[in-house]
């Protein structure tokens, strides 16, 4: 047997696994229990269509089934993605008579459970049926480590031992419990279990067992996903800066960038909106320190390249998405555009702030919406390639007409980010004009989501990058009923 990692290292999808049980399902059988099956439908982002993805099998006569047969789907960080699971009753007008197992002989196969917090158990795998023996050999397979244990390497797995029946009614022989950590000890020696049937155990006195399991060999393949991280607790820092430079237009025009029309959000709202909503499902307190640049500020005409939008120097954060849009609309109505254009300042703060965490737990992510025309380059290079050592990605959303030859360079796809001869670490930078994504009949959550998957699409693997590089491993998953870690507020 081998355990393997939960996917490739394919970007920018993770593969997830879907198990699925039902309970206490309705009885639409006669004369018997119903004959489930479920199908997953996904849906299509463009039509709203849904499609049949898979089926699992059919289980006979029971209202309560673990299907055995998983979905395993591309999981995309960046993007919206609903699932529906239909429940089916199947009839079948074959009737088939139990299989007899003739001079003691049986047809074993073996299911292995993964125990939960609640103390139920899920299924995570069964073997191939071996026919007509009492001393099976099983074919090698893989389970997941997060299927087998969900990375509590001490967690019960529990195996159940089946001689099975044409009909579905699979005669119990015996079980045994183990471990990941107990399983892992036979990568140097052969492990035997004992298979006890505790029915048996307490009916006859001279019981010993219902016979053995060996564990012949055993081999590990660890290759941690973003969700594995996620599901650790690694929490995702979210921060806006958004470009208050005169270049944009006065915000009372419809002609500026940051005009605020009744009836449609600005190119700035939009792209707000389309990455926050994503990303802000992987922050637990949903804070988000929200800042301005390149504005005067009242009473004085102060010029400031990191303001919060909020106007509470003590604490910028703002409360969910629509806390960050209300408080940029809300300084659209009292500062001044003006100039000029200075990422570093705003990458620095998150930075400093990123610099204080390097144990996994927590993950920066810095989104600059901006008109293009950058006047600090030099410094912002500089502050890029300091970052790049740090939790930390920065997504730029350019809007307006502008040909962000600059923004192209900061991104780093072709050529790496360098400063006074230094190059930058890793590339955290991602980059997307926003004009790309407007959609020609005008449906701005069409856009939206075009923009979200595209700007998104590389985070998961900035990530784990980090995290590869410093050797970090996932943390295992907290208790189901425990609360996760609330993410430090920046200073």
């Amino acid at each position: 047997m081998s355990l393997s990692g939960a996917s490739e290292r394919s970007v920018p999808a993770t593969k997830i696994e879907i198990t699925v049980s039902c309970r206490n399902l309705l009885d639409l059988d006669t004369f018997s229990k119903s004959d489930p099956m479920v199908v997953l439908y996904t849906q299509s982002r463009a039509s709203q269509e849904w499609r049949e993805f898979g089926r699992t099998e059919v289980i006979d006569n029971t209202l309560n089934p673990d299907f055995v047969r998983k979905f395993v789907l591309d999981y995309f960080f960046e993007e919206k993605q609903n699932l529906r699971f239909d429940v089916y009753n199947v009839d079948s007008k074959t009737n088939i008579s139990k299989t007899k197992d003739f001079f003691g002989k049986s047809d074993p196969f073996l299911v292995f459970y993964r125990s939960n917090e609640d103390g139920t158990f899920t299924i995570c795998h069964k073997t191939e049926v071996v026919k007509n023996t009492l001393n099976p050999v099983w074919q090698p397979f893989s389970i997941p480590v997060r299927a087998l244990c969900n990375g509590d390497y001490d967690r019960t797995v529990k195996i159940d031992v089946y001689d099975w029946d044409r009909d579905g009614s699979h005669d119990f022989i015996g079980e045994f419990t183990t471990s990941y950590r107990e399983l892992s000890k036979a990568q140097n020696q052969f492990t035997v279990y004992e298979v006890l049937n505790p029915r048996k155990k307490c009916k006859k006195k001279k019981y010993v067992n219902s016979g053995t399991v060996t564990l012949l060999s055993f081999s590990v393949d660890s290759e941690f996903t973003f969700v594995d991280y996620i599901k650790g607790g690694t929490q995702l820092n979210f921060t806006v800066a958004i470009d208050f430079t005169a270049s944009n237009g006065n915000p009372l025009q419809p002609t500026s960038l940051h005009y605020m029309s009744p009836y449609q959000l600005s190119a700035y709202a939009m792209a707000l909106k389309a990455v926050g909503e994503i990303i802000q499902d992987y922050d637990s307190d949903k804070l988000f320190p929200a800042y301005g640049f390149g504005a005067k500020l009242p009473p004085e005409g102060r010029i400031s390249h990191q303001f919060p939008l909020n106007n509470n120097d003590e604490d910028p954060n703002c409360a969910g998405i629509e806390g960050v849009l209300e408080s940029y609309f809300q300084s659209l109505r009292t500062v001044q555009l003006y100039g000029p254009t200075y990422f570093a300042p705003v990458i620095n703060q998150v930075a400093r702030a990123a610099a204080k965490i390097s144990d996994g737990s927590q993950y920066y992510v810095l989104l600059i919406i901006t008109d293009g025309v950058i006047s600090d380059m030099t410094q912002t290079k500089e502050a890029i390639v300091s970052a790049s050592s740090l939790p930390m990605s920065i997504i730029i959303v350019g809007v307006g007409p502008a040909m962000f030859e600059a923004m192209e360079e900061l991104d780093g796809d072709d050529v790496r980010v360098s400063s006074r001869g230094r190059y930058a670490e890793r590339d955290i930078v991602q980059f997307v004009p926003f004009r790309d994504y407007v959609d020609r009949s005008g449906n701005q959550v069409l856009s939206m989501a075009r923009l979200a998957k595209d700007v998104l699409a590389e985070i998961p693997e900035q990530l784990l990058s980090y995290m590869r590089t410093r050797d970090i491993q996932p943390r295992p998953p907290p208790p189901a009923n425990s609360s996760p870690t609330p993410a430090p507020e920046q200073p």
